[in-house]
Order: C-alpha cells, then sequence, then structure tokens
C-alpha cells in the first residue's frame, strides 16, 4: 500500500500549486484520497464510526486549507463523512434487527424472555446519536449496553466473548467496506456527471433557438453538442470571456461539432441579450442559498438576461454544491491572478513601479477569477440528478451533507 502521508503532502502541493484544473477533476482526486484514507485507516473494537470521520476530518481541513477558493474540496469531504454516518447508521439498524431488537420486542408474550429488548425511545435516540455531535444531551440519552445485549454468565462466558470479539470485527470490516463502495459510487457519479447533464438537453433546447454563454465550460460544452446530436438546430453566443479568452476555445469547439456560432465581446452581451431566447452557463460553485460562484463577467450576463426577461440557467454537477453560505467567513468568494493576463509586464513595468516618495505603485492591475451571481437572477439548476430551482438548493443540502459536518477547518481565516 503506498504511504498515505506521502500521498496527502503530494496532493495538497498541488492544490497550493493550483496543479489541477477544474472541479471535476479536484473533486475525483479528493475523493480517490479520501478513500485511500478510509482503506488504511485501522479500526477498534468499538466506535468505528467516530475513529473514520476523525481520520477523515485532520485529513479534509489540510486539503481545504491548501486551496481554499476551490469549494470542490470541501464539498467531497464533507460528503464522505456524510457517507460514514449514513454508513454507521445502516449497520447498527441491521445489527439491532439481527439481534431481535425492535419496539415491539417488549409486547411479545414471554416466549424472548430470555432475551433482552429496546423499547422505541431507545432505539430512536441511538438512532439519533449517530447523526448528532456528542453533546450532554446525547449523553444522556446513549444506550447503556446491559440493555443491548445480556452480561455473559459463568459457564460459557469465555466462548461467548469470543462470539462478540468477532462479531465486533466482522462489523467493523462490513462498516469499511460499505464506506468504501459508497465512496466508489460517488466517484462514478462524479465521472459522469456530464452524460447526465447532457441527457436532458433536448428538454431544454428547442428547434431554431438562440443560446448565450460566456467563456468556456465543459459542462455547457457537452449540454450544446448533447442537443445537436438530437438534431436539434440551434445558434450560439460565446462572449469571448476576457481576459483568459476562453470563449475562443469553445466556439472552435463548438463549430467542430457543426454548431452555428457567434463570437462576441463582453461588453456586447447588452447589445445582443434582446435576441437571445436563453443563456446557459457553468459554475465554479453553488452555494446554500441558491447563489452562483461563476467566472468573472457571468454576473454581467446575468443582470443583462434579467433586464430583458430571458431565462438565465445554471449547469453543474451535483459536487459543485456547497452546504455554506457565501457570508461565513470560511468561504473565500474570490481571488485575484497574475496581471500580466491583463497587461504586458515589459510595457507597462515602469508605471508599475514605486512612486517619487517611495509609496504604493502608481498603476494597479485588478484580476478577479470569479463573479457572484444572487439567487434571485438565475432559472433553474441543471444537475446530474435533474433540474431545481434556487428555491430547492437548501432540499439537495439536505441530502448530501449532515449539518454536523459544515465546519471542517476549524481554524480558517
Amino acid at each position: 500500500m503506498p504511504d498515505l502521508q506521502a500521498l496527502v503532502t503530494d496532493f495538497v502541493l498541488k492544490l497550493k500549486r493550483r496543479k489541477i484544473e477544474g472541479s471535476q477533476a479536484t473533486a475525483k482526486q479528493t475523493a480517490e484520497l479520501l478513500r485511500q484514507v478510509v482503506s488504511q485507516q485501522r479500526m477498534p473494537y468499538t466506535n468505528q464510526a467516530s475513529v473514520l470521520i476523525d481520520a477523515v476530518r485532520a485529513v479534509g481541513e489540510q486539503l481545504i486549507a491548501a486551496n481554499p477558493i476551490e469549494l470542490a474540496v470541501g464539498n467531497i469531504v464533507r460528503r464522505v463523512l456524510h457517507i460514514i454516518r449514513e454508513e454507521n447508521l445502516s449497520s447498527t439498524t441491521a445489527a439491532m434487527e439481527g439481534l431481535g431488537l425492535t419496539a415491539g420486542s417488549d409486547d411479545d408474550e414471554g416466549e424472548h424472555e430470555d432475551r433482552p429488548g429496546l423499547s422505541a425511545a431507545a432505539v430512536a435516540a441511538a438512532a439519533r446519536s449517530t447523526l448528532r455531535a456528542p453533546s450532554l444531551q446525547t449523553l444522556l440519552e446513549d444506550i447503556p449496553e446491559s440493555a443491548v445485549a445480556p452480561h455473559p454468565s459463568s459457564s460459557g462466558g469465555d466462548s461467548e466473548g469470543k462470539s462478540k470479539s468477532a462479531d465486533r470485527g466482522s462489523r467493523s470490516k462490513k462498516l469499511k467496506h460499505d464506506v468504501i463502495e459508497a465512496i466508489n459510487e460517488l466517484i462514478q457519479d462524479i465521472d459522469t456527471c456530464h452524460e447526465l447533464i447532457s441527457e436532458q438537453a433536448v428538454e431544454h433546447i428547442h428547434q431554431n433557438e438562440v443560446i448565450l454563454t460566456l467563456g468556456r465550460s465543459r459542462t455547457v460544452k457537452e449540454f450544446l453538442c448533447a442537443a445537436k446530436e438530437k438534431k436539434r438546430t440551434f445558434r450560439v453566443f460565446v462572449a469571448e470571456g476576457a481576459p483568459r479568452y476562453q470563449g475562443h476555445v469553445l466556439a472552435k469547439e463548438l463549430v467542430g461539432k457543426g454548431i452555428q456560432t457567434t463570437v462576441i465581446t463582453d461588453s456586447a452581451v447588452f447589445a445582443m441579450i434582446s435576441r437571445v431566447n436563453m443563456v446557459i452557463v457553468g459554475a465554479h460553485a453553488i452555494m446554500a442559498n441558491g447563489g452562483v460562484i461563476a467566472p468573472v463577467g457571468i454576473n454581467m450576463v446575468a443582470l443583462a438576461a434579467q433586464r430583458h426577461a430571458v431565462p438565465f440557467v445554471v449547469v453543474a454537477g451535483s459536487h459543485k454544491l456547497c452546504p455554506l453560505y457565501p457570508h461565513n467567513p470560511e468561504v473565500l468568494l474570490n481571488e485575484f491572478r497574475c496581471p500580466s493576463d491583463l497587461l504586458d509586464f515589459g510595457e507597462f513595468s515602469d508605471c508599475m513601479d514605486y512612486g517619487s516618495l517611495g509609496g504604493s505603485p502608481l498603476l494597479h492591475v485588478v484580476n478577479p477569477a470569479f463573479d457572484y451571481v444572487q439567487p434571485k437572477l438565475v432559472s433553474l439548476f441543471i444537475t446530474d440528478t435533474g433540474g431545481h430551482n434556487p428555491s430547492y438548493v437548501y432540499r439537495l443540502i439536505a441530502d448530501y451533507y449532515s449539518a454536523d459536518d459544515l465546519v471542517v477547518q476549524q481554524n480558517s481565516t
């Protein structure tokens, strides 16, 4: 087995140096690393879920701190933590059912008198305690061990103790196996998110429509190409997406697929939006309030779409769904990239020198990477689980994340 700490250190360095491009690649590699963490974790006889949660949380803190702006890392860490809690709850429930510890066992008429049972309240308390952080209330609600299993008698105590140890060992192996299988399913969902999103293209893109997008997004490209494969005829306006001009790359790719494409400057969006039937863009992250962190310039497109009553559609995989709000202190909405994307350093180096009095430079270059789009500007989210309104995002978060795992990085700035 590869050394786990070496894998973690290597991945942290890649995140710090921005060696991984794209949220999908980042999410997939994060899930694969956390699968290694779970696989190599030694499991005790008791508190197996707590041990896995602590191990994943410790590694997750390092990964999130390495690149706080890449919210997909924190999303996958929280997804894995939620998987551990769910699998632990399932195994606990299965163990209770296997032992006959059901709510109605106390009502039997003496035929199970030699087998202790749990009340419905005790079973509910056990289920709740597995999904909540430790507190005084959960400690008071804990089920005593005497209620779960009878005390070993003097005769046959050794054999009963061996059977218990074997049962605990098999249970710990089963928990780890179930968690790894669930993480494999998560990795598969990340791999196939583009295909699942593209399958919905024919439902949203109709004949002879005009669609506008900005920059380049792989999800948008495959979404449009899937509609073309379904014999839809439409036109695409591509805003070039300064300063990196990724829209030029997208336009070339669309033309290669036989889609009629028009390249426009970013400043021409307001002039062309009245001729558009729909705006389709990608996203860097979808926040818990339904807001969107997207490449710079998309907020301008969203405002233009609202002004002309044009539907503004965001396509993104569920791994980009972030359970945090924009005002959370651990969320960094933006990062500023190198000024060389805007200006040639050799030509403007004199302007960037310090003033004659030793003060600040005379020329400042601001090159933000992302925009924040408010929820009220978004018409529809199209994810690998279907189309959702911004007001439905909270329900998706409840399905994918646990409230106890929202704050993974304790020492965030």
